[in-house]
């Protein structure tokens, strides 16, 4: 199984660039394309294995209650997708990666720390914001 190296190298810089804005292109156009109105989807970033083999693809979906609804959407036309960014990069890439999506949540999780910073949801005054604890 491939390893995601934690110095990327100039290729898989360059590959997840490529990648990452044609993704993103066939991703919008087909939203437009189904008809989908209010989602927005971007693809925050790329990341590619050593052996340029496999291609992890994090999507931004806003609003993000609908990002597994996306999720589920995307991997269903997965090889749709993967043969028009092959098309598209036909020219600078030998082999297609085989490409995995996730949804980054980080934008979420950032607005959700900003909040507490801010005071708008204090746990000690509403305690129902914080999870319940598992009993073992």
């Amino acid at each position: 199984m491939p390893i995601f190296a934690p110095m990327e190298t100039n290729r898989q810089k360059k590959v997840a660039g490529v990648l990452q804005r044609d993704v993103a292109d066939v991703i919008q156009h087909a939203l437009r394309e189904a008809g989908v109105q209010g989602i927005l989807v971007s693809v925050t970033k790329v990341s590619v294995t050593t052996d340029l083999s496999i291609a992890k693809v994090y999507m931004s979906v806003f609003p993000h209650q609908e990002g597994d609804k996306v999720l589920t959407e995307v991997n269903a036309v997965k090889s749709q997708i993967k043969h028009q960014v092959a098309q598209r990069t036909k020219n600078q890439l030998r082999r297609m990666p085989e490409l995995s999506y996730y949804i980054d949540d980080s934008l979420e999780y950032i607005d959700n720390i900003d909040k507490a910073i801010k005071g708008e949801e204090n746990p000690i005054e509403n305690p129902d914001l914080l999870e319940k604890r598992k009993k073992k």
